[in-house]
Parts: structure tokens; C-alpha cells; sequence
């Protein structure tokens, strides 16, 4: 096995009918973008029942039906914000916990040990983040998987990973391995993915890609480390 291979974003979902939440982050071939992606999938009708929306640089989940909506608590959060150079995208409200701490000067990783997987058993889904960190015409990236010690939620197991920013190389984590009954926890470090040029193309790949039945949203940024502009696109699969 080839540690160093890196896959398409396609190898790594297609066929796979449920790998959950997933955030992908890195950098493109030509070297000139930071790029991040970040979708939900959901299996239960309350799952379901999201929108992203845009609000200004930061991404919001909304309820599709509001009439449906039964727990807020786990799927109505702000996966996506931005604070002075960095720029946090997690699934769940731990975004607003990173958000805090950096506003205090602390770190990522300050945060995430103040934070436990999701109350959901028996499932314990994991919290998953990123962040990019954007300095001197280029960027490093974290990424952590916050998630239950064993199949009895007792503890939580923290792991956090710290990159630079490779040309064509990205990262990508999610929350399950595959549907199951409880759903198994993503295993091992980020897989290494393709980061190609076109924004366009690296969305239709994963959209495409993920499960017709469980998808719900995608939210993918390119961001032009020389001047800082950036260009998004949005799907929301019941809007």
C-alpha cells in the first residue's frame, strides 16, 4: 500500500451510501488557491430538513420545512466563519466554541479540548473541524475528530492533525465509515484527496459523487491567495 497515493474525492465517496458530514481541505495544482469543502448527508427526515445559506463570508444551516424541525440542538448551527485571517468550518456549534477562543487569543486546539463527540447514541457522532489559517500569500490548515473512546460514550478521544499547504493536495475527514446500525466511526488520519483548479468541476465531483438518497448540501470556497477574493458554490438539494 501506497501511504503517499492521493485519491480523487470520487474513489473516496461514490458507492458509499452514507459517510456522514465531510470537510475537505487544501490546496490547488496551480498552487494560487486555499480551498475547503464541507456537505451533510442525513438519514432521518428531521436530518433531512436542512438548507445552507449564505450571510456574508459565513455559512449558515437553516430548516428547510420549520414546521418539521423536532431537535435544533444538532442541526441547526453556523458551519462556516471567519475571524481576522483564519476561517473555521466544523459540523456542529463547536464552530462558535473555536470562534470564541481565537477572539481570546487562544488556539484551535485550545477549543476543541473544551468539546466531546455528539450526545447521540448510540452513534456518539463524531465533531469534526478544520480551520485555515491564511498569512503571507499562502496558508496551513488543522483538522480534528473529536469521538467516543468506546461503543459506550464514557470518554472522548481528541485528535487533531496540522498541515501545509501542498499544491494539489488536499485532506478530507468525515464523521462515519459507512451506514450501519449504530453507524461506525471514521477510522485512521484524513485521506489524501485531489485538488484540482476548477471550482466547478471539484463541486460537480462530490455532489455527484455522494448517495442521491442521503445527500443534503454542499458549500465549496476557492480562495486566490494572492489578492484574497474568493468564489463559492452552494447546492442545497430541497431549495
Amino acid at each position: 500500500m501506497n501511504i503517499y497515493e492521493i485519491s480523487s474525492i470520487k474513489d473516496r465517496i461514490a458507492g458509499n451510501s452514507y459517510v456522514g458530514r465531510g470537510i475537505v481541505i487544501g490546496k490547488t495544482e496551480d498552487g494560487k488557491k486555499g480551498v475547503f469543502a464541507y456537505f451533510i448527508m442525513g438519514r432521518s427526515e428531521n436530518s433531512r430538513n436542512r438548507i445552507f445559506v449564505e450571510v456574508g463570508d459565513e455559512v449558515k444551516t437553516h430548516p428547510y420545512d420549520a414546521s418539521k424541525v423536532e431537535d435544533p440542538s444538532l442541526i441547526i448551527y453556523s458551519p462556516i466563519r471567519k475571524i481576522g485571517n483564519d476561517l473555521i468550518v466544523t459540523n456542529g456549534d463547536q464552530t462558535d466554541t473555536i470562534y470564541d477562543f481565537l477572539a481570546e487569543g487562544k488556539t484551535f486546539s485550545q477549543a476543541l479540548e473544551t468539546r466531546c463527540f455528539e450526545p447521540d447514541a448510540p452513534n456518539f457522532t463524531p465533531r469534526i473541524s478544520g480551520i485555515l489559517h491564511f498569512a503571507n500569500g499562502d496558508f496551513t490548515y488543522e483538522m480534528s475528530i473529536l469521538k467516543s473512546i468506546d461503543a459506550e460514550g464514557t470518554d472522548c478521544a481528541r485528535y487533531t492533525y496540522s498541515y501545509p499547504s501542498v499544491s494539489g493536495l488536499g485532506h478530507f475527514i468525515h464523521t462515519y465509515v459507512c451506514d450501519g446500525n449504530p453507524i461506525p466511526t471514521f477510522q485512521g488520519e484524513p485521506e489524501r484527496v485531489k485538488i484540482g483548479n476548477c471550482i466547478d468541476c471539484f463541486t460537480k465531483e462530490i455532489w455527484n459523487n455522494l448517495d442521491e438518497n442521503n445527500k443534503i448540501s454542499l458549500y465549496v470556497r476557492y480562495t486566490d491567495l494572492e489578492t484574497g477574493e474568493t468564489e463559492n458554490r452552494m447546492i442545497n438539494k430541497y431549495n
